[in-house]
């Protein structure tokens, strides 16, 4: 038989949890702020809801029952989740707590992205966030599923203009990344000649920056540059032209991070220049915001340049 725990009010279960630390009725009273008749009718009225005593008197005050221990461990939790629940939808509300499901394509993951998240959990250490880096399409794709609150891509098909509200950022300079010691580091006077004679590994030629690479060459009258390897995958390009004379194009952001003395890559000083265009944040037509991701969204913004 199911008993009846829907009638239990908050001040039952609030009296419960301090009759089981103190033992007393006239302390439990205190700490709830009610008289201690008003507590001793309370208790009568738990044991009317359960039909069971939940208390018996003893020399030092009051025992709670085997049905009142349990009850009073429950009541615990119970005010420990609302207390819980309340600091959590009051930093939701502010702005001071939330997770945010967050997409990228790689540069600005890098050169914003990251940046003001760092910023943000210096300021809102309870702010989370998942950040997934991929190409447009398919972050595009999650936004639209609901799944992702905010991509720092480019629309990839005709409905996103009309499904996502796009504020334009930036653009993403290209530059080519090779191994330190390959024969055309250092080298000033490279040719395009020059570039097509080696291995490039990049994305599919369908892909924002394949397409910007081949419009580059296509610019100068010549074919697209020998791709033995296409993916998508941040790092297994490196990885190869680390290993290979392979010449990898890829945003600045990367390139500035993984270049120099210390980080075994060089970008080259080639006349090429590859534009693949500006990318935005987009979000939902239409979509809440919470007060967390219009901080991060104002973090991300003041970190741009004033035009």
């Amino acid at each position: 038989m199911s008993l009846p725990l829907h009638h239990l009010k908050m001040t039952h279960l609030r009296l419960l949890a301090h009759l089981a630390d103190t033992r007393r009725i006239t302390a439990a009273a205190d700490l709830i702020g009610v008289s201690q008749p008003t507590a001793s009718r309370l208790i009568v009225e738990i044991e009317e809801i359960l039909g069971q005593p939940i208390h018996e008197r003893s020399g030092r005050g009051v025992a709670l029952t085997v049905v009142g221990e349990a009850l009073a461990r429950r009541a615990r939790r119970i005010l420990t989740e609302l207390q819980e629940a309340t600091v959590e939808v009051s930093g939701l509300a502010s702005g001071a707590a939330g997770h945010l499901r967050l997409g990228s394509v790689t540069a600005p993951a890098l050169g914003l992205m990251l940046p003001a998240l760092r910023t943000l959990r210096l300021t809102h250490p309870n702010i989370t966030a998942d950040v997934s880096v991929a190409q447009s399409a398919p972050l595009c794709q999650e936004l639209r599923a609901g799944r992702l609150d905010l991509v720092l891509g480019r629309p990839s098909e005709p409905r996103d203009q009309e499904e996502f509200d796009v504020l334009p950022l930036d653009t993403e300079p290209v530059e080519l990344l090779v191994r330190q010691g390959h024969p055309l580091a250092g080298r000033q006077d490279i040719s395009l000649a020059d570039l097509v004679q080696f291995d490039w590994v990049m994305p599919a030629e369908s892909s924002p920056l394949g397409r910007a690479v081949n419009m580059a060459f296509r610019a100068h009258d010549m074919p697209p540059p020998r791709q033995t390897l296409t993916t998508g995958s941040f790092l297994l390009t490196l990885t190869v032209v680390r290993q290979t004379n392979a010449i990898a194009p890829l945003a600045r952001a990367v390139t500035d991070v993984f270049a120099g003395p210390d980080g075994g890559y060089v970008m080259l000083d080639a006349p090429l220049q590859v534009d693949v265009g500006p990318y935005g944040l987009m979000t939902r037509k239409g979509q809440a915001r919470t007060p967390a991701l219009d901080r991060l969204i104002n973090q991300i913004l003041g970190q741009l340049p004033l035009s």
